[in-house]
């Protein structure tokens, strides 16, 4: 056996025997990329996994799905795929219409015809509708200008064009339509003729992770190129924003400039277009996260802030009259403050109310706070008037979203478990009276399995440094609550993780799983490592650069807590992540191959010297360490799992897929690791999907057939 894996020496670049597969549409390295496609359905292939895929479709296709919807004037908007279309539809109705079984929709673009017609490939990145102004309101007129993002093949970059939601068409250049070319960026109402512009508009227009790094302000009629300079960041910053908050009576210019993930500095832009334009910053702590709601400034702390003579710590959220925060006043109004156990995850305003929804140990509460009417004359000083909207409890997930920010206190109310199906209600968070209504229930997801016999548990493993981990653990209960816990489980088990940029795994219903995995005797686990956000900015801070080893010791950790139950053994437990959690699922496969039978690894980095320089990978420095830095490299070559691979060691299974339109994370990382995994012998499944963008899949006949084979490998290798 070599040296220690976890101290391997670099090799130099120009020794990788691998590195052209980075040439993404280079016709040796796509052929390459068939022969390992055909090897795979070769391998997985047959009624197990077409079964499995059409039992994956069934419910990506399902017309009783809950459809997501925003309402934009008097309708309700969705996007919506199925079997009948597969690139979607955007539709819409009415309230009234929705409370129904049978909804009556509208279409309003059809994005199959489209593709259709253009001979390309769109995939939906969604759409933002020009709120008219007041008096056009009373007047009658109609929401009509929307902002459409598509993108071909589901890449990062898109395109924007103007849609005109009465005619339902889009609006031509030729008659003043804004239309934005394929690039990585976006546009955004300023009002109804004039945008907001943040694009790649050719060389040094854009950052070097491939954001843009100008922002302009277009006015319909005018050529691109003449839009006017708002605010020009630098090469090496991750990206810039422009936007206008057009609440009545709030309107506010906007510009962000991010340095880093969780870096930035926000401007308020005072006559914005003219000679005499002025920025001036809003003056909080870079890390942290502004919001802005008609009088009132939010900020949320992801480290400790000293100001006004008091330190507010870490994952708290402070509120303060947005002018006087301006003017200079620092008197800040402390509305959350994290716990050993708490953290704050979300925050909706509703017209007059500020909802927040907190987790207690990976388990959801929301709490409801209504700020000091400063109309009134009230203290804007004074304590937030607190209240509840009930939702429940358990080990369930609970979504709370504004209806309108602007005109409504409603909120779209969403619960759903591991094994309860999603439901979507509607409420009124403070009414005339003073107290919350009760959720008017609107839609019920349907059951796409059994549940019966089947348990959800909560456990905690321990860490190497002591550090308690939570994890969800799912399954049938003999299996996932042994009698002896001291018999050595054989239950196949799925362990899957994350842990990276600050962002949490919560239950949500397991259809997929449920119907391919737990009704066959499989268990279905999350851990809610470090790096993540479940206990706010702590927790995700402890797993950064130098210290990312965390998290994959927390991982590791519950897989040997998993064993130690007696819920199952090493030999039956695989390990699952995808782009981060590739990374981490690489990891697995290399620091602690002797804990797993199997390794899915999807969308991963991998290679951790060359990530800054592939497409997107320098706006991630922040999170892992920049590998050109002599003294990053020291840390970063911990964890590089392409550079961590030893030949000589013992491999579990491994199933490694990724996208040749991922313009996000590089499918070279996957292609290399399978390449050079496969040369040393060992078992390596590999596919890659042509289209698909990060996300893998491009529809959801795609998005069925990559969980397919994933279900598929597994059942194989663990079973």
């Amino acid at each position: 056996m070599s040296a220690d894996p976890h101290t391997a020496a670099l090799p130099a670049l120009d020794t990788d025997p691998h590195v052209w597969l980075e040439e993404v549409l280079d016709p040796d390295a796509l052929a390459w990329v068939r022969r390992r496609n055909e090897a795979t359905h070769e391998a997985l292939g047959g009624a197990e996994l077409s079964g499995t895929e059409a039992a994956v479709r069934e419910v990506l296709d399902s017309d009783d799905r809950i459809p997501d919807v925003a309402r934009i004037g008097e309708h309700l908007y969705n996007f919506w795929r199925d079997a009948d279309h597969e690139r979607g539809l955007w539709r819409r109705t009415t309230l009234e219409s929705y409370r129904t079984d049978h909804p009556r929709w509208e279409t309003v673009l059809d994005l199959d015809a489209l593709a259709a017609r253009e001979d390309e490939s769109w995939v939906w990145h969604g759409a933002s509708v020009l709120r008219p102004t007041p008096e056009q309101l009373d007047a009658g007129e109609p929401w009509r200008r929307a902002l459409v993002d598509l993108s071909p093949g589901g890449s990062d970059a898109d395109v924007t064009r103007e849609f005109d939601l009465v005619d339902k068409r889009f609006v031509p250049a030729s008659e003043g339509g804004f239309e934005r070319p394929l690039a990585k960026g976006g546009l955004s109402w300023a009002d109804e003729d004039t945008v907001y512009l943040a694009t790649d508009l050719g060389p040094g227009t854009t950052t070097t992770s491939g954001y843009p790094r100008l922002v302009k302000l277009w006015r319909r009629g005018t050529p691109i190129d003449d839009a006017a300079l708002v605010f020009e960041g630098s090469e090496g910053d991750l990206a810039v924003t422009g936007l206008r908050r057009r609440t009545p009576g709030f309107e506010r210019d906007i510009v962000r400039r991010s340095f880093a993930f969780y870096r930035s500095e926000t401007y308020v832009v005072h006559g914005v277009g003219t000679a005499e334009q002025e920025l001036v910053r809003i003056d909080v702590p870079e890390s942290a996260e502004i919001g802005a709601h008609r009088e009132w400034l939010t900020v949320d702390l992801r480290e400790d802030w000293t100001v006004g003579g008091r330190t507010h710590r870490a994952g708290s959220l402070l509120a303060a009259p947005f002018d006087d925060f301006l003017a200079g006043s620092r008197d800040l109004t402390v509305l959350f403050e994290p716990t050993a156990s708490t953290s704050l995850v979300g925050a909706t305003w509703t017209r007059h109310h500020l909802v927040l929804t907190v987790l207690d140990d990976v388990k959801n509460t929301v709490q409801v706070l209504t700020p000091p009417d400063q109309a009134a004359g009230a203290d804007p000083n004074a304590a937030w008037t607190p209240s509840e909207l009930p939702v429940g409890d358990g080990l369930l997930t609970v979504g709370v979203h504004a209806v309108s920010t602007i005109d409504s206190d409603d909120v779209w109310v969403t619960r759903s478990g591991y094994l309860q199906p999603a439901t979507l209600a509607l409420a009124t968070v403070v009414g005339p009276d003073g107290t919350a209504t009760a959720p008017e229930p609107l839609k019920s997801a349907p059951a796409f399995f059994d549940a019966t016999g089947l348990v959800a548990d909560q456990h905690f493993a321990t860490s190497d440094d002591g550090t308690r981990v939570p994890y969800f653990v799912v399954g049938r209960e003999d299996l996932v609550r042994p009698a002896d816990p001291s018999t050595p489980g054989d239950a196949p088990t799925l362990l899957y993780g994350y842990g990276g940029f600050e962002i949490p795994l919560l239950p949500g219903y397991a259809a997929v799983a449920g119907r391919t995995w737990l009704t066959r005797g499989g268990v279905y686990v999350v851990a809610n490592i470090r790096g993540g956000g479940e206990y706010g900015p702590a927790w995700h801070q402890a797993a950064l650069r130098e210290n990312r080893h965390r998290a994959y010791e927390d991982f590791a950790a519950v897989a040997r807590d998993l064993a130690a139950r007696g819920i199952t053994s090493h030999r039956h437990l695989a390990a699952q992540g995808g782009s981060n959690g590739g990374l981490l699922a690489g990891n697995m496969l290399t620091r602690y191959p002797e804990l797993f039978g199997a390794v899915v690894i999807q969308v991963p980095l991998l290679d951790m010297q060359r990530y800054s320089h592939l497409l997107a990978g320098a706006s991630w420095v922040a999170e892992y360490g920049d590998p050109d830095v002599p003294e990053d490299w020291a840390f970063l070559q911990t964890f590089s799992p392409y550079h961590q691979f030893d030949p000589e060691r013992d491999h579990p299974p491994v199933l490694l897929t990724t996208s040749t339109k991922d313009d996000r994370v590089h499918p070279g990382h996957a292609r290399k690791m399978a390449a050079k995994m496969l040369a040393a012998g060992k078992d390596v499944t590999y596919y890659e999907n042509i289209e698909g963008g990060h996300g893998g899949a491009a529809n959801n006949a795609q998005a069925a057939h990559m969980a397919a084979l994933a279900w598929t490998f597994l059942r194989d290798r663990l079973t």
